[in-house]
C-alpha cells in the first residue's frame, strides 16, 4: 500500500497577525532625503550615535571569559547596584535587590510583560494616549485589549473592572512630557483600588532639562516607586529602565525592572522556563555603567548641546515644540497633516519621526531626534534656519 504523504499546507496562516513594522514606511522619505546634495540628515530614530564609554567596554572586555550559563535573576553584585542606583539616583531607598530582574533591552520586557502576567482576552491594558507602538502589542500578544487614555476617569466604568495593567510612560515617548509625583500617585492609587499592576517606564530618567535636570539644581524625575508616588509600597508596582540612552549601550540590550518582590519572583521563574536571559558579559557591563556617574553627566551634556542647537531652528522656522521637557526628543507640529511634515522635512533633507506612529492622538504631530551627531543636528539646524516657510 502506498503511503501519501500530509500535506504540508497550513490550515491557518503563520505567524502572530502583527502589523507590519511601521518604520518600514519611510523607506521613500529616506530615499528623497537621501538626494540632498550635503547627504541626509537622520532624526527619526533615538539611536544612540556616540562611543560606549572606555568603563563599560572595558568590564565588557574583563567578563568576556564567561564559559557557564548565566542566572535569570542577574548577578548579586549587579541587583545590588542597581539597587543602589535607584537609591542615589531616583530617591527610591528601600529597594532590596531581590526585587530586581535584569532584561534584554526593555522593549523585550515590555512587549513579554502582560503574557508573563498572564493577561488574556478578558482583560484590559491602558497605555497613553501618545505611546511607544509596544505596549499595544504586547496587548495582542496575550490577546488583551489596549485601550489608550492619559486616566483611568477616561475609561467607560464598565471597562474598569477589567483593567488588569496600567502602563505609564514618563519621561514620555515620543512626547518628552513629565507627569509629576502627584499625577503618578493618582494613576497608582487608582489602580490600586482596582487591582491593576502599574507598569512605570521610565528609560529617559536621566535625561531631564531645564527644570528637570536634577543635577543643574532642577526637580529629581519622579519615579514609580518613591514613596511620594507609591506610598511606602511597592505592591503593584513596577519600574523599567533602559542604559541604552545614557550609557550608548542600545546595542548590548542592558535593562532592567524592579518593584514588588512577589511579581519579580514570579517574571524570574517565568524567564527561567523560557530562557530569557541576560548574558554574563552583558551584566558586567550594567554593573560598571551604573556605578558611574561621570560618563552619563558627560553625554547629557552632549544632547543638551544638541537641543539647544536644533529647538531654535524649529522655533523659527514656525514649528510649535510641546512637552519635550525630557529625553531624547522635540514633539513638534507645523499646524499640518503628519505626512506633509514628514514631506517637508525629506525635501530638506531631514528625516523625522511621524506622529502618526504613536497612536491618533499623535496625528499633525513629528518627533525629532537629538541622536544625531554634532554635525549632522548642526546642519539640519542650518538647512531649516534657511528655509523661509514649511511647505509640504
Amino acid at each position: 500500500m502506498t503511503v501519501q504523504p500530509k500535506s504540508l499546507t497550513p490550515t491557518k496562516p503563520f505567524g502572530l497577525g502583527l502589523p507590519e513594522y511601521p518604520w518600514d514606511t519611510m523607506a521613500p522619505y529616506k530615499a528623497l532625503a537621501a538626494q540632498h546634495p550635503d547627504g541626509p540628515v537622520d532624526l527619526s530614530l533615538g539611536t544612540p550615535v556616540d562611543p560606549t564609554p572606555l568603563v563599560i567596554r572595558e568590564a565588557l572586555v574583563r567578563s568576556a571569559n564567561s564559559p557557564g550559563y548565566p542566572g535569570a535573576h542577574g548577578t548579586a553584585s549587579l541587583r545590588e547596584t542597581i539597587a543602589r542606583w535607584f537609591a542615589r539616583r531616583r530617591g527610591v531607598t528601600d529597594l532590596i535587590p531581590e526585587a530586581v530582574m535584569p532584561t534584554v533591552g526593555s522593549k523585550e520586557i515590555i512587549a513579554w510583560l502582560p503574557f508573563m502576567l498572564g493577561l488574556g482576552p478578558l482583560d484590559v491594558i491602558v497605555r497613553p494616549k501618545v505611546a511607544y507602538p509596544t505596549y499595544d502589542i504586547g496587548a495582542r500578544l496575550c490577546g488583551a485589549t489596549a485601550i489608550a487614555a492619559d486616566s483611568l476617569d477616561e475609561l467607560d466604568p464598565q471597562l474598569l473592572n477589567r483593567v488588569r495593567l496600567v502602563w505609564i510612560n514618563s519621561p514620555g515617548n515620543p512626547t518628552g512630557q513629565v507627569r509629576d509625583s502627584a499625577s503618578m500617585k493618582a494613576i497608582v492609587d487608582q489602580a490600586r483600588d482596582l487591582g491593576a499592576i502599574v507598569a512605570s517606564d521610565e528609560c529617559y530618567a536621566e535625561l531631564g532639562w531645564d527644570e528637570w535636570d536634577m543635577d543643574a539644581g532642577g526637580s529629581r524625575l519622579p519615579c514609580v516607586l518613591d514613596p511620594e508616588v507609591s506610598s511606602g509600597s511597592h505592591q503593584g508596582l513596577l519600574s523599567l529602565y533602559s542604559l541604552s540612552k545614557q550609557s550608548n549601550l542600545a546595542g548590548y540590550r542592558a535593562a532592567f525592572v524592579a518593584g514588588d518582590e512577589k511579581i519579580l519572583a514570579s517574571l524570574v521563574n517565568t524567564r527561567k522556563h523560557a530562557g530569557m536571559i541576560v548574558p554574563a558579559p552583558i551584566m558586567a557591563a550594567m554593573d560598571a555603567a551604573l556605578n558611574d556617574d561621570e560618563h552619563v553627566r558627560v553625554q547629557r551634556d552632549i544632547y543638551r548641546k544638541r537641543r539647544e542647537t536644533l529647538l531654535p531652528a524649529l522655533q523659527h522656522l514656525g514649528m510649535k515644540v510641546e512637552h519635550s521637557k525630557a529625553g531624547l526628543y522635540l514633539w513638534a507640529t507645523a499646524g499640518q497633516d503628519t505626512w506633509q511634515t514628514v514631506q517637508a522635512m525629506a525635501e530638506l533633507g531631514i528625516v523625522v519621526g511621524p506622529g502618526a506612529f504613536y497612536g491618533r492622538a499623535g496625528d499633525g504631530y513629528v518627533r525629532f531626534a537629538i541622536t544625531g551627531s554634532d554635525e549632522r543636528v548642526a546642519a539640519a539646524a542650518q538647512r531649516l534656519a534657511l528655509a523661509e516657510t514649511l511647505q509640504g
